[in-house]
């Protein structure tokens, strides 16, 4: 069992799988042309958005796990997927392939530097930790934009903070147990 800050990252890594079950479910409700509709935000659509996640995703899991061939996904990034149905099973495989890592981390692998190369420059090593910070700061603030973009459409925005606290694992209990997540 993951104790101190490892257990934070595979507690981030489970919110962030319900997170991107809730939002991708409710954007499943959307036709693809509402999926894709111009939308104010950073990326102009959720399909952008919620694309750019699963894109920044891929890169970041595969730098962490010293993927060698990490840097060619400037040049053949993920499909761009053009509705949520399409999109929800690859993100949520992605999750999981995040949570497995996040699982096998211990006080001395998140303090291990990593290189998170870029085309024309290398970057200063970062500590695994303050990858895996960042990348999670990355999909709450997307989705964030996401979840606001949906507020404009017929379909409702799932609530998205209410993962953590004690008194309300029954909001999450059967989504969990959909996932194959076990409660704690």
């Amino acid at each position: 069992m993951a104790t101190g800050l490892s257990s934070h990252f595979v507690a981030m890594a489970r919110n962030n799988i319900w997170a991107n079950h809730r939002l991708l479910g409710a954007c499943m409700a959307l036709t693809p042309a509402e999926f894709t509709a111009a939308r104010t935000s950073f990326f102009p659509s959720l399909r952008a958005t919620l694309n750019h996640i699963l894109w920044v995703d891929t890169y970041y899991i595969d730098a962490l796990e010293r993927d060698p061939t990490v840097l060619a996904r400037y040049d053949d990034p993920p499909p761009d997927f053009a509705d949520a149905t399409s999109l929800y099973g690859v993100q949520i495989a992605s999750d999981r392939r995040l949570l497995g890592f996040c699982a096998c981390q211990t006080d001395h692998s998140l303090a291990e530097r990593v290189v998170l190369p870029r085309p024309k420059r290398t970057p200063p090593p970062s500590t695994v930790a303050s990858i895996l910070e960042h990348l999670f700061q990355h999909q709450i603030h997307h989705r964030g934009q996401a979840h606001a973009m949906l507020a404009g459409t017929g379909v409702r925005p799932p609530q998205l903070d209410e993962f953590f606290l004690a008194g309300e694992e029954h909001l999450r209990r059967d989504e969990l147990r959909a996932l194959g997540l076990p409660e704690g």
